[in-house]
């Protein structure tokens, strides 16, 4: 989970107090969470199991209109007594790069972060010690069937200052154990690449620099379950040759319910003089979806003088049938 702004106030006179959550979660992508706990190295959040870790996550499923009790463990591995504040938050993918990343506690929560209610919002837990908290996950009867992603929060009530210069920062942290939700009912996988665009970066002249091209497109998951897309992107030129044909890395491991983000993809060598289309393919279990662009590759040195070339001839030409007509 990534580091986002939580909540401004005044700290200092001419300065500002910024708080920012970090939330820690591990997972591989494309396989399953291996056994670690959400923790930064001072306390961890995890459900409630016989050890640390052996249990990372919570993956849940419930029936709409129903609810049941887990239990979440708060470990504090530091030599002082901490206080935390309990809540639940939903998850989304981050502009940026697709994290998962959470919610924060003033943010309205409409999901499994609306649902969770910890029997206890405030714990203290002492020092090399860990306390275990029930809560309630209720789901409301018209809720839509599918994931609802999400995490149980451990908020530290501490802000440490931070920043230099004239703004003062405070830091105020937080660690989540995620919360795989579904609501039982039918699932509708669906993805969709859209606003597929192409950038690019050539020299005046073919052949006397480097070129290169920025392939942007959008990814959706436009259904209700979470998706671990794969995508790759080929380039066709002239006569249907292959350009350009690579799997892309910089796609998020998870990609969840109704989330879509806007991704770029650098292209360096790209044709200096040709035509052609840039496809992406996007697939995930049982969806395969494909957005196209197409290009043209001409110099703009090149294409005045192709221009001029046009219009002299052009214009040439009605001149020798004119002189043809008068003539005869």
């Amino acid at each position: 989970m990534r580091s986002k702004p939580y909540v401004l106030r005044p700290l200092l006179l001419g300065a500002l107090l910024a708080t920012l959550v970090s939330l820690v979660s591990l997972v591989l992508p494309g396989a399953a969470p291996r056994a670690a706990a959400a923790e930064n190295g001072e306390w961890a959040v995890y459900p409630a199991a016989a050890k640390l870790g052996s249990r990372p996550y919570f993956y849940l499923s419930v029936d709409p209109g129903t609810s049941l009790t887990e239990r979440v463990t708060v470990t504090n591995k530091t030599a002082a007594p901490l206080t935390f504040r309990l809540y639940g938050a939903d998850a989304y993918n981050t502009d940026r790069d697709g994290g998962f990343a959470i919610r924060t506690q003033t943010e309205k929560q409409t999901g499994a972060g609306a649902w969770i209610k910890p029997r206890q919002t405030r714990v203290t837990v002492p020092p090399r010690s860990a306390v275990t908290v029930p809560y309630t996950l209720t789901v409301p009867a018209d809720a839509d069937p599918g994931d609802h992603p999400g995490a149980l929060v451990a908020l530290d009530e501490r802000i440490s200052a931070g920043g230099q210069g004239s703004v003062a920062v405070g830091v105020q942290r937080a660690v989540g154990a995620r919360v795989y939700l579904r609501v039982n009912g039918p699932t509708v996988p669906a993805l969709a690449v859209e606003d597929v665009t192409l950038d690019q970066d050539r020299p005046l002249v073919p052949g006397t620099g480097a070129s290169s091209a920025l392939v942007s497109y959008t990814l959706h998951n436009r259904g209700n379950v979470t998706l671990n897309p794969k995508v790759v992107l080929k380039a066709e030129g002239l006569f249907g040759r292959t350009l350009l044909d690579r799997d892309l890395a910089k796609v998020p491991s998870e990609l969840l319910p109704r989330q879509k983000i806007r991704l770029t993809e650098r292209w360096n060598g790209s044709p200096q003089f040709d035509w052609g289309d840039v496809t992406l393919t996007a697939s995930a279990k049982n969806v395969k979806e494909t957005g196209t662009v197409s290009f043209t590759a001409l110099p703009w040195l090149a294409g005045g003088i192709l221009l001029i070339a046009t219009v002299t001839g052009f214009f040439g030409l009605r001149m020798r049938r004119r002189r043809a007509l008068d003539e005869a």
